[in-house]
């Protein structure tokens, strides 16, 4: 009696808070959700839109050095270094084209996962055939089909246009 008690309590507390998805207890929780505003501009790396609604680094998210060198981008782009051209494209771009184009190795993962499943229904299926399954029907085997099939002929089953129409009664053969 005492541990299912002790079982009940536990329940009653955080486990089965956590487990719970009643909308008062979740509502109980203090949990700061991200929603993003499809109002507001957003930023996103796709190949078939090179310009995207808004820069890579907000104007407000800026550091000091990135502001002096967005002061020194209304000048004459000659004067800018290789790095400056850069770290200046960095704050616009998060990815250059051949990074976007640039393949992943998730094939890799989604081929195992493919092969590990189908392996795994291949025991499944042999354990069936070996453990499962009985031996095949006798009704299966050639002599058994044999005589049914005779059999039907005998009874001309559907004489019109089904099994019987098939067979040639004068001859005794197949038409």
């Amino acid at each position: 009696m005492l541990p299912s008690r002790a079982l009940i309590r536990g329940l009653q507390s955080s486990l089965w808070r956590s487990v719970c998805s009643t909308s008062a207890l979740q509502g109980s929780h203090s949990k700061v959700v991200d929603v993003i505003d499809c109002s507001v501009p957003q930023y996103n790396n796709r190949l078939d839109t090179p310009l995207p609604d808004r820069p890579f680094v907000k104007h407000d998210q800026l550091s000091a050095e990135q502001k002096k060198l967005k002061e020194k981008e209304k000048a004459s782009w000659k004067s800018l270094s290789k790095e400056e051209q850069l770290a200046l494209y960095r704050m616009t771009f998060e990815l250059t084209y051949p990074e976007m184009r640039k393949g992943s190795d998730e094939w890799k993962t989604v081929l195992g996962g493919v092969l590990f499943f189908m392996g795994f229904s291949g025991l499944l299926v042999w354990w069936q055939r070996v453990y499962v399954f009985g031996d095949v029907p006798h009704t299966l085997s050639d002599e058994w089909v044999e005589k049914q099939t005779q059999r039907m002929i005998d009874m001309r089953i559907n004489p019109v246009n089904g099994f019987a129409s098939q067979w040639d009664y004068e001859k005794k053969q197949w038409k």
